[in-house]
C-alpha cells in the first residue's frame, strides 16, 4: 500500500508543550492532522502522519472521559496542562493514544485515530506481525499504537520525551479536511451528534470514511 506522505523534516524537533494548550480542543484536533507521531524505543525510530483525530471535551461532553469533572485513576493525566500523553486500555487488549490539550484542569483530549506510515515501517511492520504495509498497519487507534510501539506504559509522559513526542508539519488547508461524527459514542446521546471527528480527505490511511 503506498504512501503520499511529504518528506519528513531533516530533524524531528518536539512541539513545545505550549502549543498544546489552546482553549478550543476541537481547533486541536484539526490542527494534530499532519502532524508527525513519533517514537524511539529501544534505539528504534518510528514515525506516522496523523490523519484522523477525534475531539472529547472535558466538560459538556457526555462522551468525553471526564464529563461533568469525572476524575478517576485511568483519566487523572487529562487534568494536567495540555501536552501530555493519556493511553489507555479498551477491551483489554488495545491501547488508545491521547494528545491532552488546554489549560491545567480542563481535562480535554484529541484521540489520534489513524496514522500514515513514513519513517521505520519495517519496525512497524514486525510490531504487527505483517509482511507488507497495509491499512491494517496503522488505520485504527488500536493497531496504530501497536505499530508505533505504545502502551500504556507511556501513560503521563510529557510530549517532548525523548520516547514520545509529535513534531511540526505545514498546517493543513481546511479544504482538505473532513468533518464527520465521532464513532463508538453512541451512548453519549445528542453529544454522539457532534461533528467532531477529522481526517485528512482521499487519505488511504483513514480508519474509516464519512
Amino acid at each position: 500500500m503506498p504512501t503520499n506522505s511529504p518528506s519528513l523534516p531533516d530533524t524531528l524537533v518536539p512541539i513545545p508543550l505550549d502549543w498544546y494548550r489552546h482553549e478550543d480542543v476541537v481547533f486541536m484536533a484539526q490542527a494534530l492532522l499532519g502532524k508527525y507521531l513519533c517514537t524511539r524505543f529501544g534505539g528504534e525510530l518510528t514515525v506516522g502522519r496523523i490523519v484522523e483525530t477525534e475531539a472529547y471535551a472535558g466538560y459538556n461532553d457526555r462522551a468525553c472521559h471526564a464529563h461533568n469533572g469525572k476524575r478517576t485513576a485511568r483519566n487523572s493525566i487529562m487534568y494536567a496542562a495540555g501536552g501530555h500523553a493519556y493511553v489507555y486500555l479498551i477491551y483489554g487488549m488495545y491501547h488508545l493514544f491521547n494528545v491532552v490539550t488546554n489549560r491545567q484542569g480542563l481535562a480535554d483530549a484529541v484521540l489520534v485515530r489513524a496514522v500514515e506510515p513514513v519513517a521505520g515501517i519495517e519496525t512497524m511492520l514486525q510490531r504487527r506481525g505483517l509482511a507488507q504495509p497495509e491499512k491494517r498497519l496503522s488505520a485504527g487507534p488500536g493497531v496504530l499504537t501497536r505499530a508505533l510501539g505504545i502502551s500504556t506504559a507511556h501513560y503521563g509522559l510529557p510530549l517532548d520525551s525523548p520516547e514520545l513526542w509529535l513534531a511540526d508539519a505545514p498546517e493543513v488547508p481546511p479544504q482538505q479536511i473532513v468533518a464527520t461524527t465521532r464513532i463508538g459514542v453512541d451512548y453519549a446521546g445528542a453529544d454522539a451528534r457532534r461533528p467532531w471527528r477529522f481526517y485528512l480527505k482521499d487519505n488511504p490511511w483513514v480508519s474509516r470514511k464519512g
